[in-house]
């Protein structure tokens, strides 16, 4: 199966048309495109008309989470209904399953939330903004789980905005890893054995990494990949990457 994905494109109203070179050129080399949260600059729904546009009508089945900018207006809701209606799936605690010629890929997806990696983390104690905080996450991994859970198909991916590892953070400073990820997000990764996990936020960070148990992740966050999407080619348990190169640019962090 041949997976693209992208997150962080940070797509303003002043963006229609930046991914249509790239995009026409998605069915000739993939199979499904998994976008990984911060499609927006700003989470309005002006934008997410821009993004639902970029992307309805591609060729190929769209998966999408949202990320930190698409909730900074308030208007998640609106935004994944906006997408939604352009055919674009957005998963939150959720999954779906895609029919690839004669087999069977499932996506379960949440955007995921901070709290910190092995040791060095944050925990539900204390005053009711940190329980919150922490709390969060600790809801968000369990909807995770429980998406993984419901799924029986021939592969399986976990797509998330927040990283669930922190091998993808390395490059981005040390104090802010807790606000990159959890190892909360890795863990039913590891319990249901997925053959991919993706994210984006992290946009210094690095491409390749893995959960505890070894299952490859990948930060594709496109201040990372440097393209439009990058492409991984599962063959059974093993993996390659053949990224699109494009001229778009980075968004803002």
């Amino acid at each position: 199966m041949r997976i693209a994905a992208v997150g962080d494109i940070h797509l303003g109203t002043d963006s229609r048309g930046s991914l249509a070179p790239a995009l026409r050129e998605l069915p000739e080399r993939a199979d499904v495109l998994l976008l990984a949260g911060d499609l927006t600059r700003h989470g309005t729904v002006a934008e997410a008309e821009v993004v639902a546009g970029e992307f309805a009508e591609v060729g190929v089945p769209v998966v999408a989470v949202l990320g930190n900018h698409d909730y900074h207006s308030d208007a998640a809701d609106t935004v994944a209904a906006v997408l939604e209606t352009h055919g674009v799936t957005v998963l939150e605690g959720t999954a779906t399953t895609i029919e690839i010629g004669d087999r069977t890929l499932g996506i379960a997806g949440t955007k995921g939330f901070g709290g910190g990696f092995a040791g060095k983390c944050a925990s539900v104690f204390g005053e009711r903004l940190m329980r919150e905080f922490a709390g969060h996450t600790v809801d968000l991994a369990a909807r995770l789980d429980s998406a993984l859970a419901g799924l029986d198909t021939d592969v399986t991916v976990a797509l998330t905005h927040y990283s669930p590892v922190s091998d993808t953070l390395h490059g981005e400073p040390r104090e802010i890893y807790p606000f990159l990820g959890s190892y909360l997000l890795g863990e039913p990764i590891d319990n249901h054995g997925v053959d991919l996990a993706v994210h984006g936020h992290a946009h210094i960070g690095t491409e390749r990494g893995s959960t505890p148990g070894g299952i490859r992740v990948r930060n594709v966050a496109q201040p990372v990949i440097r393209t439009a999407f990058a492409v991984y080619e599962l063959h059974g348990h093993t993996e390659a990457a053949a990224p699109t190169r494009t001229a778009v640019s980075p968004g803002s962090s």
